[in-house]
């Protein structure tokens, strides 16, 4: 499988999976440590997975351990003589040595892409989940449960919808208290249209607790996150839903009972062109009162949009709307979202056109959680004055920093790895590091995570390794 095949959805929030198959053979991983006094924004260790067809290994997502001892990375790795795999790889958050890795081939021995990971709040277990092909089944939703301290494989469950045709599993969440699993996508139903499929999963055993599906007013429904609600109490999934228009997707955001997939409420956004809206990441406030959206949405002569909307956990309401249109008033769209732990702020970042020629640039947004006021607006535009795309953010647990990367053009015609740190309150550039790999070709991260305090920053996706094709390339900064 290309690397273009495997990179479609890589800025959404995505799942994975692996096979209990222990270290692989063939399978290589170099990884690199630094003895000296650390410093602010740091490179301390890179560690890259090659696996064993030698060809495209291309990291979608990223999950640090409670404990802050361990980084999982996970997405699709190529195997000898044929698809990808789902390839889960754990990681000493300290060194980056590898601890253990693990693939995942479906029954029908065919592309395998994992989109997303979780850690369970108890530390026992790594969820994957993502798209894999079955056996006459077309593409299902597979989900596979691992042990986090050895990789060992405890269960793989696949959700194939009534369809029986393609169904893509894009992200994941676990409950607070790590009983609980669930997946959403977008999944083909008895009509042949795609709809919503959010699937619930005991943790222990896999076993199938519900499914909920959505369907809009005509053809296709594609959910693309999920957030569970800080009390576990309720399950928030959201993505692009066609709406009434010829041309058109909204956003629609649907609740659901986490305990019995019962729906409890849905709001849609239609955009001020009324075309296309396509919600790409959703997070719950820390006091479970609201749910904030973002994602890309047509405006009125200005090209797509950031446009992201909180709503009223309780009823769905509607509480406020802020759009950003860059300075090139063309193609803004919104990728990441997150908010300060006392929930007072919401960031968001993405790609936004700039004023030049194939000029896009980070742009990362802060807003005032409880009404929607625009903060502070912060742009990175990399050495090439070029394209620069922000794909994941993260803030750090105390509030006081937050960290954005994704891929920037840099010397030559190749993109890098473009990791910048902010101050929360102000929007000032704390510090930027970038990351070229070692064949000097295109580099694109994917993820980001943090320590549980906050000391370090780990990046991950996919980078040009030369005669290996694409790796996964995992990188940890200090914070300072």
């Amino acid at each position: 499988m290309g690397t273009r095949r495997l990179v479609r959805f890589a800025g959404i929030a995505a799942l994975a999976l692996g096979l209990a198959s222990g270290a692989m053979a063939g399978a290589r991983v170099s990884t690199g440590g630094v003895s000296r006094a650390e410093a602010r924004g740091d490179l301390l260790w890179v560690s890259r997975y090659n696996g064993p067809a030698n060809r495209d290994d291309i990291a979608s997502a990223l999950s640090v351990g409670p404990g802050g001892f361990r980084v999982f990375v996970t997405g699709s790795s190529e195997r000898a003589g044929g698809s990808g795999d789902y390839a889960t790889v754990a990681y000493s958050a300290s060194t980056g040595n590898q601890v253990w890795l693990n693939r995942y081939n479906g029954p029908g021995n065919g592309s395998d892409v994992a989109h997303a990971v979780s850690v369970s709040p108890d530390r026992s277990k790594v969820f994957v989940s993502g798209e894999s092909l079955g056996s006459g089944s077309d593409l299902d939703y597979a989900t596979v449960a691992y042990d986090a301290g050895t990789g060992a494989r405890l269960w793989a469950k696949r959700y194939n919808g009534p369809g029986n045709s393609s169904d893509v599993g894009y992200a994941l969440g676990v409950s607070p208290d790590s009983s609980r699993v669930y997946v959403t996508g977008g999944s083909v139903g008895p009509s042949g249209s795609t709809d919503y499929a959010t699937v619930a999963y005991d943790a222990a055993t896999g076993a199938r607790l519900w499914v909920s599906r959505y369907k809009g007013s005509r053809l296709r429904d594609d959910a693309f996150a999920l957030a569970v609600s800080p009390d576990g109490a309720k399950l928030y999934v959201t993505g692009r839903s066609w709406g009434s228009g010829v041309i058109k997707d909204d956003y629609a955001t649907v609740a659901y009972d986490a305990a019995t997939g019962a729906e409890l409420w849905v709001s849609r956004y239609d955009g001020p062109a009324s075309k296309t809206d396509s919600a790409s990441a959703i997070g719950v406030s820390p006091d479970g009162t609201k749910v904030f959206v973002t994602g890309l949405s047509e405006g009125s002569g200005s090209g797509s949009d950031y446009a992201t909307v909180a709503y009223d956990t309780a009823t769905g309401t509607q509480l406020w709307l802020s759009r950003y249109d860059g300075p090139g008033s063309a193609y803004d769209a919104a990728h990441a979202l997150g908010f300060s732990p006392d929930g007072s702020r919401v960031f968001v970042t993405g790609m936004s056109a700039g004023t030049g020629i194939n000029a896009y640039d980070y742009a990362t947004v802060a807003y005032d959680a409880a009404t929607g006021a625009e903060l502070w607006v912060k742009r990175y535009n990399g050495p090439m004055n070029s394209n620069d795309d922000a794909r994941a953010l993260v803030v750090g647990p105390d509030g006081s920093e937050l960290f954005v990367t994704g891929r920037s053009l840099g010397s030559g015609v190749a993109f890098d790895y473009a990791t910048v740190a902010y101050d929360a309150a102000t929007g000032a550039e704390l510090w930027t590091n970038r990351y070229d790999g070692p064949a000097n070709g295109d580099d694109s991260a994917t993820a980001v995570g943090l320590t549980p305090d906050g000391a370090k920053a780990f990046v991950t996706g996919s980078s040009d390794g030369g005669s290996t094709g694409a790796d996964y390339a995992t990188v940890a900064y200090s914070t300072g």
